[in-house]
């Protein structure tokens, strides 16, 4: 079974940077290219200006040009993750994912440029050339010790920052979380005795970095895989002669090194140090275990003999996992904003002590729903931040930028704090983390799901995919032999599924038995017996009464049915929330702005003024369950009664009852929909609206034309990924998926389903 995962997943791999177009990254305009006109700006003749502009003013290259924003992701393939020298081409890959995460988490565009080359000469030299194109170069998957020469020369010859973050993004990390393991354990910075396996590109950093936090270079022992790094070795390189001893006898061993040690740091291999060793160690001991996959010793082990330990490593499924996402994009931010001309000790250190401290702040509840958590705070099992905290780019971008002005290397000073605050908190919304939260939610605390559209080979790819996701025990609906054949044709990796065929002879019992449910809540409504047993064999209300007997925990439908033939057996089986008149349908758009929740779009015609506060107190919750704070406008053709009309004056009423009724909501209206993200223009022309401030992100509108065609116009010309509808205001979660959902749309939907019924 093993083997056939790994077979799916290197297959799902390939699918996965195949499809579509090529790769993962693209080249997007930022301008208006729409007009011969925009054309003749955009390129001959008007680009001469821009050009003679920074012919004169080379410094102008930063105000005409994407340069400040641009950083160059480097590599020659020679240490590629776990791949090692694999050359520059197959390391593409891992550089383009590199990219993307510079892009996602802190707005930063990059491009992965791979160098043929393993001469150092050649290889500074090709960079040195790049120069004018970009703002900042990160150097990647560099084999030591080119890496260290590479790196040291670069810093030197360039004036744009650079940085090899194989050796400072894992030493940056590492160190807040050493300074906050001591802070937990009281121990003394000077006086701790630290024992280092590895002795690579990313240790040495580490070390350097300890050192000028305050380690003392005569209580640090380091091993490689030849022995202790001792001054008779003839064979060390680069860097490493800082790490040697004479005090010690040159076959002095790890085991032996560890008796008595306050801390251990391990970048090597798996499995190297047993529990013995740990045991060995003082009171209280540190042990960050960063090999990948496998580290030094396992948690497990580590926790196992010693509970008073604090321990790390690189692995996400386990607490205080050192990843070096929580440090570049945000060091890199902070030195382009103020175009600094290198990333010094100062700014690394800066980075070290915002994340130290972040880590002892209040998490926010996006970050505690991400991860499952009831209460992350400060402690042996938490002491750093995790990756989806929004507030890493807020923390650590300005500190390293105030590094960089203190010391000198920063060309454009921030004189506005607030104002650059402001900035980095709206460049957030491009990281989306949002479902990435939720799927990871959905993974800690897996629900039934039943499918009544089993037989639907889109359906069935987005069960294997929960499958694989582990995010739900999906059920299917639908003739068994059908959907097996399906699974078989299409060699999906669909096992163990619980397939229901409600027309099957050995279902009938089950029938008549949801059919008494259904009966005994509308018989006096129209429904007679013989009705409720007919309908029961149909998979709307099949799945919905499986919902509503405890059978299933939430229902997926629609694909292939319109909406309120879906949207039926759902009110009648399962029913509305008591003391909710209205069921109401949210979407969740995916934009540049961060997730933007749209309702009603599915379900009320042409909601009353009373009826649309009852949506919008719905919808907030809903917004709330899903860890981000509501900020509502009521939309219109007008703005805050600068137009008449039976809509305007029904949004102005909703808003002020709103208001009235729920003064702990943000919300106000009516307004044009532009308006909520243009912050430009609400400051000059409405500054006394609350919205003034910050954009909105949960949009209400007048009647389900207006809303469904607003979602399906952004949809699909701007490309917006979405996910529902949410159906909410049921008394247990049925959700209808709008017809040609795409795998990935049901797969979200799945997610945000599972989390509302936790």
């Amino acid at each position: 079974m093993q083997e056939m995962n790994s077979q799916k997943l290197r297959e799902d791999a390939l699918y996965y940077h195949a499809k579509g177009r090529p790769g993962k990254i693209e080249v997007l305009p930022t301008k208006e290219t729409l007009n011969q006109r925009d054309l003749s700006l955009a390129y001959s003749p008007g680009v001469a200006e821009p050009c003679l502009e920074i012919a004169v003013s080379p410094e102008k290259i930063y105000d005409y040009t994407a340069k400040g924003n641009l950083v160059a992701v480097i590599t020659n393939g020679t240490a590629v993750l776990g791949l090692g020298d694999i050359g520059p081409g197959a390391s593409k890959p891992v550089m383009e994912g590199k990219s993307l995460l510079f892009k996602i988490y802190a707005d930063i565009d990059a491009f992965d440029i791979e160098l043929n080359t393993k001469d150092i000469d050649e290889f500074v030299r090709t960079v040195k050339i790049l120069e004018p194109t970009f703002g900042g170069i990160n150097l990647e998957d560099i084999a030591a010790p080119a890496c260290f020469q590479i790196e040291e020369r670069l810093r030197k010859e360039l004036s744009i920052p650079v940085m090899h973050d194989d050796q400072h993004g894992t030493a940056i990390t590492s160190a807040a979380a050493l300074l906050n393991a001591l802070a937990i354990t009281g121990k003394d910075i000077g006086q701790i005795r630290l024992v280092v396996s590895g002795a690579g590109a990313a240790a040495i950093a580490c070390l350097d970095l300890y050192v000028a936090l305050g380690v003392k270079k005569e209580h640090v022992t380091v091993f490689d895989k030849a022995g202790l790094l001792h001054s008779s070795r003839t064979d060390l390189i680069h860097n490493q002669y800082k790490y040697t001893t004479a005090s010690l006898p040159p076959d002095w061993s790890l085991t032996e090194a560890l008796q008595g040690a306050d801390v251990f740091l391990g970048l090597s291999v798996g499995n190297i140090v047993s529990p013995g060793m740990i045991r060995s160690m003082t009171d209280n001991p540190i042990v960050f275990a960063m090999a990948n996959p496998v580290p030094e010793i396992s948690y497990e082990e580590a926790m196992t003999v010693r509970p008073d330990v604090i321990m790390a490593t690189g692995r996400s499924d386990y607490p205080n996992q050192v990843n070096n996402v929580l440090g570049f994009p945000y060091i890199f931010r902070g030195a382009l904003d103020v175009r600094a001309t290198e990333i010094n000790e100062a700014m690394k250190l800066a980075a070290v002590q915002a994340l130290a401290c972040l880590a002892k702040k209040p998490v926010p509840d996006s970050v505690h729903m991400a991860y499952g958590e009831k209460k992350l705070t400060f402690g042996r099992q938490y002491i750093l931040p995790k990756p989806t905290d929004p507030r890493l780019l807020t923390t650590v971008a300005p500190a390293v930028a105030k590094a960089a002005m203190e010391t000198g290397v920063a060309r454009l000073p921030i004189t506005d704090w607030d104002a650059y605050q402001h900035q980095l908190s709206r460049r957030i919304g491009l990281d989306n983390s949002l479902i990435r939260g939720i799927i990871q939610q959905a993974k800690r605390m897996p629900k039934r799901v039943v499918f009544t559209d089993g037989e639907n080979l889109t359906v069935l790819r987005a069960v294997q995919e929960v499958l694989e996701q582990q995010i739900a025990v999906p059920i299917l609906l639908g003739n068994v032999a059908r959907i097996t054949e399906i699974i078989r044709d299409n060699k999906l990796v669909i096992e163990g599924v619980q397939i229901i065929d409600p027309r099957a002879p050995e279902q009938q019992q089950t029938v008549h038995a949801y059919a008494e449910i259904l009966y005994r809540k509308r018989k006096r409504k129209g429904i007679i017996w013989t009705d409720a047993c007919g309908l029961m064999l149909h998979r709307n209300y099949y799945g919905a009464a499986m919902v509503e007997a405890g059978e299933a925990d939430v229902l997926i439908s629609g694909l292939t049915r319109n909406y309120p033939q879906t949207l039926r057996p759902a009110i009648q089986v399962v029913g509305r929330q008591e003391g909710i008149q209205k069921i109401v349908g949210m979407y969740i758009l995916m934009s540049r702005f961060g997730p933007i929740f749209l309702a009603d779009t599915t379900v009320n015609f042409s909601p009353t003024a009373e009826e649309l506060v009852e949506i919008a107190e719905i919808t907030a919750g809903e917004v709330k369950r899903l860890g981000v704070e509501p900020r509502i406008a009521f939309l219109s053709y007008s703005n805050f009664g600068s137009a008449a009309g039976d809509d305007a004056l029904k949004m102005q009423k909703a808003v002020t009852l709103l208001q009235t009724k729920r003064p702990d909501l943000l919300v106000d209206g009516e307004m044009q929909a532009h308006l909520p993200f243009n912050q430009k223009l609400m400051k000059e022309t409405y500054p006394f609206s609350p919205l003034a401030d910050s954009p909105a992100n949960t949009l209400i509108f007048p009647n389900l034309a207006s809303s469904n065609i607003a979602y399906n116009l952004l949809k699909e010309i701007a490309q917006i990924e979405k996910i529902g509808p949410v159906l909410m205001g049921l008394k247990k979660p049925i959700h209808v998926l709008q017809l040609g959902s795409t795998v990935r749309e049901i797969f979200n939907m799945v997610a945000v389903a599972v989390v509302d019924r936790q």
